[in-house]
Protein backbone atom coordinates (compact mmCIF):
# COMPACT_ATOMS: atom_id res chain seq x y z
CA UNK A 1 0.00 0.00 0.00
CA UNK A 2 1.26 3.46 -0.82
CA UNK A 3 1.11 5.79 2.16
CA UNK A 4 0.97 9.50 1.30
CA UNK A 5 3.41 11.82 2.96
CA UNK A 6 1.97 13.88 5.79
CA UNK A 7 1.14 17.50 4.98
CA UNK A 8 1.19 18.64 8.60
CA UNK A 9 3.65 18.55 11.49
CA UNK A 10 2.88 16.58 14.66
CA UNK A 11 1.88 19.78 16.45
CA UNK A 12 -0.59 20.84 13.81
CA UNK A 13 -4.29 20.01 13.92
CA UNK A 14 -5.33 17.31 11.48
CA UNK A 15 -6.90 18.18 8.17
CA UNK A 16 -10.20 16.80 9.48
CA UNK A 17 -10.11 19.10 12.51
CA UNK A 18 -9.23 22.07 10.33
CA UNK A 19 -12.07 21.20 7.95
CA UNK A 20 -14.54 21.16 10.84
CA UNK A 21 -13.63 24.75 11.64
CA UNK A 22 -13.80 26.31 8.20
CA UNK A 23 -14.82 24.07 5.29
CA UNK A 24 -18.46 24.18 4.20
CA UNK A 25 -18.83 20.92 2.28
CA UNK A 26 -21.39 20.44 -0.47
CA UNK A 27 -24.54 18.36 0.04
CA UNK A 28 -23.30 17.49 3.54
CA UNK A 29 -24.96 17.11 6.92
CA UNK A 30 -22.42 18.92 9.05
CA UNK A 31 -23.79 18.15 12.52
CA UNK A 32 -22.40 14.58 12.67
CA UNK A 33 -19.01 15.75 11.41
CA UNK A 34 -18.90 18.65 13.86
CA UNK A 35 -19.81 16.25 16.68
CA UNK A 36 -16.87 13.97 16.05
CA UNK A 37 -17.91 11.63 13.23
CA UNK A 38 -14.92 10.57 11.18
CA UNK A 39 -14.22 12.84 8.22
CA UNK A 40 -12.09 11.10 5.58
CA UNK A 41 -9.66 13.43 3.85
CA UNK A 42 -8.63 12.19 0.40
CA UNK A 43 -5.07 13.15 -0.49
CA UNK A 44 -4.04 10.94 -3.41
CA UNK A 45 -5.39 9.13 -6.45
CA UNK A 46 -3.82 6.59 -8.76
CA UNK A 47 -5.68 4.67 -11.45
CA UNK A 48 -8.96 3.34 -10.01
CA UNK A 49 -7.97 3.99 -6.39
CA UNK A 50 -7.85 6.85 -3.89
CA UNK A 51 -6.06 7.18 -0.53
CA UNK A 52 -6.93 9.13 2.58
CA UNK A 53 -4.55 10.98 4.87
CA UNK A 54 -4.27 7.91 7.09
CA UNK A 55 -2.91 5.82 4.23
CA UNK A 56 -6.09 3.79 3.67
CA UNK A 57 -6.88 2.79 0.08
CA UNK A 58 -10.34 2.76 -1.52
CA UNK A 59 -11.66 1.64 -4.88
CA UNK A 60 -13.21 4.71 -6.52
CA UNK A 61 -16.49 3.07 -7.47
CA UNK A 62 -18.20 6.14 -8.91
CA UNK A 63 -15.26 7.83 -10.61
CA UNK A 64 -15.31 10.42 -7.80
CA UNK A 65 -18.51 12.08 -9.08
CA UNK A 66 -19.11 10.15 -12.31
CA UNK A 67 -16.32 12.10 -13.96
CA UNK A 68 -12.79 10.68 -13.55
CA UNK A 69 -13.09 8.66 -16.74
CA UNK A 70 -9.38 8.08 -17.44
CA UNK A 71 -8.52 7.37 -13.80
CA UNK A 72 -6.50 9.26 -11.24
CA UNK A 73 -2.87 10.29 -11.48
CA UNK A 74 -2.62 11.06 -15.19
CA UNK A 75 0.46 13.27 -15.19
CA UNK A 76 0.02 14.18 -18.85
CA UNK A 77 -3.19 16.04 -17.97
CA UNK A 78 -1.38 17.97 -15.26
CA UNK A 79 1.40 18.72 -17.71
CA UNK A 80 -1.08 19.95 -20.31
CA UNK A 81 -2.53 22.31 -17.70
CA UNK A 82 0.92 23.56 -16.71
CA UNK A 83 2.00 24.20 -20.29
CA UNK A 84 -1.13 26.18 -21.03
CA UNK A 85 -0.97 28.16 -17.79
CA UNK A 86 2.61 29.18 -18.55
CA UNK A 87 1.58 30.39 -22.01
CA UNK A 88 -1.88 31.91 -21.43
CA UNK A 89 -3.36 31.20 -18.02
CA UNK A 90 -6.68 32.95 -18.64
CA UNK A 91 -8.61 34.92 -21.18
CA UNK A 92 -12.39 35.06 -21.68
CA UNK A 93 -14.16 34.24 -24.91
CA UNK A 94 -16.35 37.33 -24.81
CA UNK A 95 -15.96 38.71 -28.31
CA UNK A 96 -12.43 37.32 -28.59
CA UNK A 97 -11.06 33.80 -28.77
CA UNK A 98 -8.00 31.77 -27.88
CA UNK A 99 -6.52 28.71 -29.60
CA UNK A 100 -7.53 26.02 -27.10
CA UNK A 101 -11.20 27.02 -27.11
CA UNK A 102 -11.18 27.03 -30.92
CA UNK A 103 -9.47 23.64 -31.13
CA UNK A 104 -11.76 22.05 -28.56
CA UNK A 105 -14.89 23.46 -30.21
CA UNK A 106 -13.77 21.96 -33.53
CA UNK A 107 -13.12 18.61 -31.94
CA UNK A 108 -16.44 18.46 -30.10
CA UNK A 109 -18.33 19.49 -33.24
CA UNK A 110 -16.68 16.59 -35.05
CA UNK A 111 -17.62 14.16 -32.26
CA UNK A 112 -21.20 15.34 -31.73
CA UNK A 113 -24.07 13.77 -33.70
CA UNK A 114 -25.85 15.36 -36.65
CA UNK A 115 -25.38 19.09 -37.13
CA UNK A 116 -24.64 19.88 -33.49
CA UNK A 117 -21.74 22.08 -34.53
CA UNK A 118 -21.97 25.08 -32.20
CA UNK A 119 -20.16 24.82 -28.87
CA UNK A 120 -21.00 27.18 -26.01
CA UNK A 121 -18.58 26.60 -23.13
CA UNK A 122 -19.52 26.72 -19.46
CA UNK A 123 -17.78 25.67 -16.25
CA UNK A 124 -20.24 22.95 -15.20
CA UNK A 125 -23.15 20.77 -16.20
CA UNK A 126 -25.65 22.89 -14.29
CA UNK A 127 -24.47 25.97 -16.17
CA UNK A 128 -24.79 24.07 -19.45
CA UNK A 129 -28.40 23.18 -18.62
CA UNK A 130 -29.09 26.78 -17.63
CA UNK A 131 -27.65 27.87 -20.99
CA UNK A 132 -29.78 25.40 -22.92
CA UNK A 133 -33.02 26.66 -21.39
CA UNK A 134 -32.08 30.29 -22.04
CA UNK A 135 -31.14 29.47 -25.62
CA UNK A 136 -34.45 27.68 -26.20
CA UNK A 137 -36.42 30.68 -24.96
CA UNK A 138 -34.46 33.26 -26.92
CA UNK A 139 -34.42 31.12 -30.07
CA UNK A 140 -38.20 30.99 -30.17
CA UNK A 141 -38.47 34.71 -29.47
CA UNK A 142 -36.20 35.42 -32.41
CA UNK A 143 -38.11 33.08 -34.71
CA UNK A 144 -41.55 34.49 -34.06
CA UNK A 145 -42.83 32.17 -31.34
CA UNK A 146 -42.27 34.21 -28.16
CA UNK A 147 -44.82 32.30 -26.08
CA UNK A 148 -42.78 29.08 -26.20
CA UNK A 149 -40.91 29.06 -22.88
CA UNK A 150 -41.91 26.00 -20.82
CA UNK A 151 -39.71 22.94 -20.41
CA UNK A 152 -40.80 19.37 -19.72
CA UNK A 153 -38.55 17.16 -17.61
CA UNK A 154 -38.91 13.78 -15.92
CA UNK A 155 -39.75 12.69 -12.39
CA UNK A 156 -36.78 12.20 -10.06
CA UNK A 157 -34.42 13.66 -12.69
CA UNK A 158 -31.57 15.87 -11.51
CA UNK A 159 -30.35 18.68 -13.77
CA UNK A 160 -28.22 20.89 -11.53
CA UNK A 161 -28.23 23.46 -8.75
CA UNK A 162 -28.62 26.90 -10.47
CA UNK A 163 -32.17 28.16 -10.08
CA UNK A 164 -33.19 27.36 -13.64
CA UNK A 165 -31.58 23.91 -13.68
CA UNK A 166 -32.98 23.19 -10.22
CA UNK A 167 -36.44 24.13 -11.44
CA UNK A 168 -36.12 21.41 -14.07
CA UNK A 169 -35.06 18.89 -11.45
CA UNK A 170 -37.74 16.37 -10.54
CA UNK A 171 -36.73 15.80 -6.90
CA UNK A 172 -39.09 17.78 -4.64
CA UNK A 173 -36.91 17.50 -1.53
CA UNK A 174 -33.99 19.13 -3.35
CA UNK A 175 -36.14 22.10 -4.34
CA UNK A 176 -38.26 22.97 -1.30
CA UNK A 177 -35.53 24.91 0.57
CA UNK A 178 -35.08 27.25 -2.41
CA UNK A 179 -38.65 27.85 -3.52
CA UNK A 180 -40.09 29.80 -5.19
CA UNK A 181 -38.12 28.67 -8.21
CA UNK A 182 -38.33 29.53 -11.90
CA UNK A 183 -41.86 28.83 -13.17
CA UNK A 184 -42.77 27.10 -16.44
CA UNK A 185 -41.59 23.55 -15.74
CA UNK A 186 -43.66 20.38 -16.15
CA UNK A 187 -42.93 16.83 -14.98
CA UNK A 188 -43.61 13.53 -16.78
CA UNK A 189 -42.83 9.87 -15.87
CA UNK A 190 -39.29 8.52 -16.12
CA UNK A 191 -38.25 5.17 -17.58
CA UNK A 192 -37.90 3.06 -14.42
CA UNK A 193 -39.23 -0.23 -15.83
CA UNK A 194 -38.90 -1.91 -12.42
CA UNK A 195 -41.53 0.52 -11.10
CA UNK A 196 -43.69 0.55 -14.24
CA UNK A 197 -47.47 0.37 -13.92
CA UNK A 198 -48.39 -3.29 -13.33
CA UNK A 199 -50.15 -3.69 -16.68
CA UNK A 200 -46.91 -2.72 -18.47
CA UNK A 201 -44.33 -4.68 -16.46
CA UNK A 202 -44.11 -7.51 -18.98
CA UNK A 203 -43.68 -5.36 -22.10
CA UNK A 204 -40.65 -3.06 -22.15
CA UNK A 205 -41.46 -1.54 -25.54
CA UNK A 206 -45.06 -0.78 -24.55
CA UNK A 207 -43.86 0.80 -21.33
CA UNK A 208 -41.45 3.03 -23.26
CA UNK A 209 -44.17 4.16 -25.63
CA UNK A 210 -46.48 4.83 -22.71
CA UNK A 211 -43.81 6.96 -20.97
CA UNK A 212 -42.96 8.88 -24.15
CA UNK A 213 -46.61 9.54 -24.92
CA UNK A 214 -47.03 11.21 -21.56
CA UNK A 215 -44.75 13.93 -23.00
CA UNK A 216 -47.15 14.49 -25.91
CA UNK A 217 -50.00 14.54 -23.44
CA UNK A 218 -48.24 17.19 -21.32
CA UNK A 219 -47.52 19.34 -24.38
CA UNK A 220 -51.17 19.20 -25.38
CA UNK A 221 -52.29 20.00 -21.84
CA UNK A 222 -49.93 22.97 -21.47
CA UNK A 223 -50.53 24.14 -25.04
CA UNK A 224 -47.99 23.49 -27.82
CA UNK A 225 -47.47 27.23 -28.29
CA UNK A 226 -46.13 27.47 -24.73
CA UNK A 227 -43.66 24.56 -24.68
CA UNK A 228 -40.08 25.23 -25.79
CA UNK A 229 -38.21 22.05 -24.90
CA UNK A 230 -38.08 18.58 -23.41
CA UNK A 231 -34.97 17.78 -21.37
CA UNK A 232 -33.91 14.27 -20.41
CA UNK A 233 -30.82 12.25 -19.58
CA UNK A 234 -30.36 9.37 -22.05
CA UNK A 235 -29.75 7.17 -18.99
CA UNK A 236 -31.25 8.91 -15.96
CA UNK A 237 -28.95 9.09 -12.95
CA UNK A 238 -31.19 9.93 -10.00
CA UNK A 239 -33.33 7.02 -8.95
CA UNK A 240 -30.72 4.57 -10.14
CA UNK A 241 -29.63 4.47 -13.78
CA UNK A 242 -32.89 4.24 -15.75
CA UNK A 243 -32.12 3.13 -19.28
CA UNK A 244 -34.38 4.12 -22.20
CA UNK A 245 -36.66 1.31 -23.42
CA UNK A 246 -36.34 0.38 -27.11
CA UNK A 247 -38.13 2.98 -29.20
CA UNK A 248 -38.52 5.46 -26.34
CA UNK A 249 -36.03 8.11 -27.47
CA UNK A 250 -37.18 7.72 -31.08
CA UNK A 251 -40.74 8.41 -29.99
CA UNK A 252 -39.65 11.46 -27.95
CA UNK A 253 -37.86 12.77 -31.04
CA UNK A 254 -41.05 12.31 -33.11
CA UNK A 255 -43.10 14.15 -30.50
CA UNK A 256 -40.65 17.05 -30.37
CA UNK A 257 -40.67 17.35 -34.16
CA UNK A 258 -44.48 17.18 -34.27
CA UNK A 259 -44.92 20.07 -31.82
CA UNK A 260 -41.83 22.13 -32.77
CA UNK A 261 -40.29 21.50 -29.36
CA UNK A 262 -36.53 21.26 -28.82
CA UNK A 263 -35.08 17.99 -27.56
CA UNK A 264 -32.31 18.57 -25.01
CA UNK A 265 -30.13 15.62 -23.99
CA UNK A 266 -28.55 16.28 -20.61
CA UNK A 267 -25.36 14.25 -20.94
CA UNK A 268 -23.56 15.73 -17.96
CA UNK A 269 -22.94 12.16 -16.77
CA UNK A 270 -23.54 9.93 -19.81
CA UNK A 271 -21.12 11.57 -22.25
CA UNK A 272 -17.44 10.78 -22.79
CA UNK A 273 -17.47 7.03 -22.57
CA UNK A 274 -19.67 6.40 -19.56
CA UNK A 275 -21.87 4.08 -21.61
CA UNK A 276 -19.36 3.28 -24.34
CA UNK A 277 -19.74 6.14 -26.83
CA UNK A 278 -18.60 9.76 -26.77
CA UNK A 279 -22.23 10.83 -26.51
CA UNK A 280 -24.91 8.44 -25.28
CA UNK A 281 -27.40 9.67 -27.87
CA UNK A 282 -25.12 8.22 -30.54
CA UNK A 283 -25.42 4.79 -28.98
CA UNK A 284 -29.20 5.08 -29.00
CA UNK A 285 -29.27 6.42 -32.56
CA UNK A 286 -31.22 9.62 -31.88
CA UNK A 287 -30.01 13.16 -32.57
CA UNK A 288 -31.23 15.86 -30.16
CA UNK A 289 -31.23 19.60 -30.81
CA UNK A 290 -28.95 20.34 -27.86
CA UNK A 291 -26.53 18.31 -25.77
CA UNK A 292 -25.34 19.52 -22.39
CA UNK A 293 -22.16 17.98 -21.02
CA UNK A 294 -19.36 18.43 -18.48
CA UNK A 295 -17.72 15.98 -16.02
CA UNK A 296 -15.93 13.48 -18.30
CA UNK A 297 -14.98 16.20 -20.78
CA UNK A 298 -11.84 16.77 -18.70
CA UNK A 299 -12.10 13.58 -16.60
CA UNK A 300 -12.49 15.94 -13.66
CA UNK A 301 -8.97 17.34 -13.93
CA UNK A 302 -10.30 20.86 -14.53
CA UNK A 303 -13.79 22.41 -14.45
CA UNK A 304 -15.42 22.63 -17.88
CA UNK A 305 -18.83 22.09 -19.43
CA UNK A 306 -20.49 22.78 -22.74
CA UNK A 307 -23.82 23.31 -24.43
CA UNK A 308 -23.62 21.85 -27.92
CA UNK A 309 -26.32 23.21 -30.22
CA UNK A 310 -27.46 22.54 -33.76
CA UNK A 311 -26.78 24.92 -36.62
CA UNK A 312 -30.50 25.64 -36.79
CA UNK A 313 -30.45 27.10 -33.30
CA UNK A 314 -27.37 29.19 -34.00
CA UNK A 315 -28.71 30.58 -37.28
CA UNK A 316 -30.80 33.49 -35.83
CA UNK A 317 -27.71 34.68 -33.93
CA UNK A 318 -25.68 34.90 -37.13
CA UNK A 319 -27.76 37.84 -38.36
CA UNK A 320 -27.77 41.56 -37.63
CA UNK A 321 -27.37 42.60 -34.03
CA UNK A 322 -28.84 39.47 -32.46
CA UNK A 323 -26.78 38.31 -29.48
CA UNK A 324 -27.11 35.46 -27.01
CA UNK A 325 -26.86 37.68 -23.92
CA UNK A 326 -25.38 35.00 -21.73
CA UNK A 327 -21.94 33.83 -20.63
CA UNK A 328 -19.60 32.85 -17.80
CA UNK A 329 -16.21 34.14 -16.76
CA UNK A 330 -14.73 30.64 -16.71
CA UNK A 331 -16.46 29.24 -19.79
CA UNK A 332 -13.85 27.93 -22.22
CA UNK A 333 -11.02 28.59 -19.75
CA UNK A 334 -7.70 28.06 -21.60
CA UNK A 335 -6.29 25.67 -19.01
CA UNK A 336 -9.48 23.61 -18.83
CA UNK A 337 -9.71 23.46 -22.61
CA UNK A 338 -6.11 22.28 -22.85
CA UNK A 339 -6.83 19.55 -20.31
CA UNK A 340 -9.94 18.51 -22.25
CA UNK A 341 -7.95 18.17 -25.47
CA UNK A 342 -5.32 16.03 -23.73
CA UNK A 343 -8.09 13.98 -22.12
CA UNK A 344 -9.67 13.27 -25.52
CA UNK A 345 -6.22 12.27 -26.79
CA UNK A 346 -6.15 9.58 -24.07
CA UNK A 347 -9.60 8.38 -25.14
CA UNK A 348 -8.37 8.00 -28.71
CA UNK A 349 -5.01 6.46 -27.91
CA UNK A 350 -6.34 3.93 -25.39
CA UNK A 351 -9.69 3.24 -27.08
CA UNK A 352 -11.63 3.85 -23.88
CA UNK A 353 -15.06 3.93 -25.51
CA UNK A 354 -14.43 0.51 -27.04
CA UNK A 355 -13.01 -0.71 -23.75
CA UNK A 356 -16.33 0.01 -22.07
CA UNK A 357 -18.22 -1.78 -24.84
CA UNK A 358 -15.86 -4.76 -24.59
CA UNK A 359 -16.20 -5.01 -20.80
CA UNK A 360 -19.80 -4.00 -20.14
CA UNK A 361 -21.15 -7.53 -20.42
CA UNK A 362 -18.73 -8.78 -17.77
CA UNK A 363 -19.49 -5.78 -15.54
CA UNK A 364 -23.24 -6.39 -15.84
CA UNK A 365 -22.82 -10.13 -15.19
CA UNK A 366 -20.72 -9.49 -12.10
CA UNK A 367 -23.27 -7.07 -10.65
CA UNK A 368 -26.27 -9.22 -11.59
CA UNK A 369 -24.88 -12.05 -9.47
CA UNK A 370 -25.96 -9.91 -6.50
CA UNK A 371 -29.60 -10.58 -7.38
CA UNK A 372 -29.52 -13.67 -5.16
CA UNK A 373 -29.41 -11.39 -2.10
CA UNK A 374 -32.86 -10.84 -0.54
CA UNK A 375 -32.31 -7.09 -0.30
CA UNK A 376 -31.50 -6.64 -4.02
CA UNK A 377 -34.64 -5.96 -6.04
CA UNK A 378 -33.17 -4.74 -9.32
CA UNK A 379 -29.85 -4.25 -11.05
CA UNK A 380 -30.02 -1.83 -13.98
CA UNK A 381 -27.87 0.34 -16.18
CA UNK A 382 -25.57 0.12 -19.16
CA UNK A 383 -21.89 0.59 -19.94
CA UNK A 384 -20.03 1.51 -16.75
CA UNK A 385 -23.10 3.06 -15.13
CA UNK A 386 -25.26 0.91 -12.82
CA UNK A 387 -27.75 1.17 -10.00
CA UNK A 388 -28.74 -1.57 -7.53
CA UNK A 389 -32.19 -1.01 -6.04
CA UNK A 390 -32.73 -2.23 -2.48
CA UNK A 391 -36.13 -3.56 -1.37
CA UNK A 392 -37.86 -4.98 1.71
CA UNK A 393 -39.72 -7.64 -0.25
CA UNK A 394 -38.56 -8.95 -3.63
CA UNK A 395 -41.88 -10.62 -4.43
CA UNK A 396 -43.98 -7.49 -3.95
CA UNK A 397 -41.20 -4.95 -4.73
CA UNK A 398 -42.06 -3.21 -1.46
CA UNK A 399 -39.62 -0.41 -0.76
CA UNK A 400 -38.41 0.99 2.52
CA UNK A 401 -40.11 3.75 4.47
CA UNK A 402 -38.35 7.08 4.72
CA UNK A 403 -37.17 6.27 8.25
CA UNK A 404 -35.98 2.81 7.22
CA UNK A 405 -34.15 4.21 4.21
CA UNK A 406 -32.46 6.78 6.43
CA UNK A 407 -31.32 4.08 8.83
CA UNK A 408 -30.31 1.68 6.07
CA UNK A 409 -28.45 4.00 3.69
CA UNK A 410 -26.98 6.72 5.87
CA UNK A 411 -26.90 4.77 9.08
CA UNK A 412 -25.14 1.71 7.68
CA UNK A 413 -24.63 1.08 3.95
CA UNK A 414 -22.73 4.26 3.03
CA UNK A 415 -20.37 4.00 5.98
CA UNK A 416 -19.88 0.25 5.64
CA UNK A 417 -19.04 0.46 1.93
CA UNK A 418 -16.40 3.08 2.63
CA UNK A 419 -14.92 1.35 5.66
CA UNK A 420 -14.63 -1.82 3.57
CA UNK A 421 -12.70 0.03 0.88
CA UNK A 422 -15.34 1.01 -1.69
CA UNK A 423 -16.32 4.59 -2.49
CA UNK A 424 -19.73 4.51 -4.16
CA UNK A 425 -23.08 6.26 -3.77
CA UNK A 426 -26.04 5.22 -1.64
CA UNK A 427 -28.97 7.32 -2.76
CA UNK A 428 -32.66 7.65 -1.94
CA UNK A 429 -33.69 10.49 -4.25
CA UNK A 430 -36.31 8.03 -5.41
CA UNK A 431 -36.24 4.44 -4.22
CA UNK A 432 -33.11 3.37 -2.29
CA UNK A 433 -30.24 2.46 -4.59
CA UNK A 434 -26.51 1.91 -4.53
CA UNK A 435 -24.81 3.33 -7.63
CA UNK A 436 -21.53 2.22 -9.15
CA UNK A 437 -19.69 3.82 -12.08
CA UNK A 438 -15.96 3.06 -12.03
CA UNK A 439 -13.31 4.81 -14.11
CA UNK A 440 -13.31 3.60 -17.69
CA UNK A 441 -9.90 2.00 -17.18
CA UNK A 442 -11.44 -0.47 -14.68
CA UNK A 443 -11.58 -4.13 -15.58
CA UNK A 444 -12.27 -7.60 -14.19
CA UNK A 445 -10.12 -7.13 -11.08
CA UNK A 446 -12.02 -4.01 -10.03
CA UNK A 447 -15.40 -5.53 -10.91
CA UNK A 448 -14.72 -8.51 -8.63
CA UNK A 449 -13.42 -6.32 -5.82
CA UNK A 450 -16.48 -4.08 -6.07
CA UNK A 451 -18.92 -7.01 -6.11
CA UNK A 452 -17.24 -8.67 -3.14
CA UNK A 453 -17.61 -5.56 -0.99
CA UNK A 454 -21.17 -4.98 -2.17
CA UNK A 455 -22.09 -8.56 -1.32
CA UNK A 456 -20.56 -8.39 2.14
CA UNK A 457 -22.20 -5.08 3.06
CA UNK A 458 -25.63 -5.81 1.57
CA UNK A 459 -25.73 -9.28 3.16
CA UNK A 460 -25.22 -7.70 6.56
CA UNK A 461 -27.62 -4.85 5.78
CA UNK A 462 -30.44 -7.37 5.39
CA UNK A 463 -29.90 -8.57 8.97
CA UNK A 464 -30.24 -5.13 10.53
CA UNK A 465 -33.22 -3.60 8.73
Amino acid sequence: MNTPASHSTPNEASYADRARKHLWMHFTRHAPVLNGEELPVIVKGDGCYIWDDQGRRYLDGISSLFNVQVGHGRTELAQAAARQASELAFFPIWGLAHPRAIELAERLAHLAPGDLNRIFFTASGGEAVESAWKLAKQYFKLTGKPSKHKVISRAVAYHGTPHGALSLTGIPAAKVPFEPLVPSTVRVPNTNFYRAPEHLREDLFAFGQWAANRIAEAIEFEGPDSVAAVILEPVQNSGGCFTPPPGYLERVREICDQYDVLMIADETITSFGRIGTTFAMDRFGVTPDIITCAKGLTSGYAPLGAMIASERLFEPFSQGTNTFLHGFTWGGHPVSAAVALANLDIFDREGLNQRVLDNEELFAKTLNELRDLPIVGDVRGTGYFYGIELVKDKATRETFTEAESERLLRGYVSKAMFSNGLYCRSDDRGDPVVQVAPPLIAGEEQFKEMAQILREVLTHAWTII
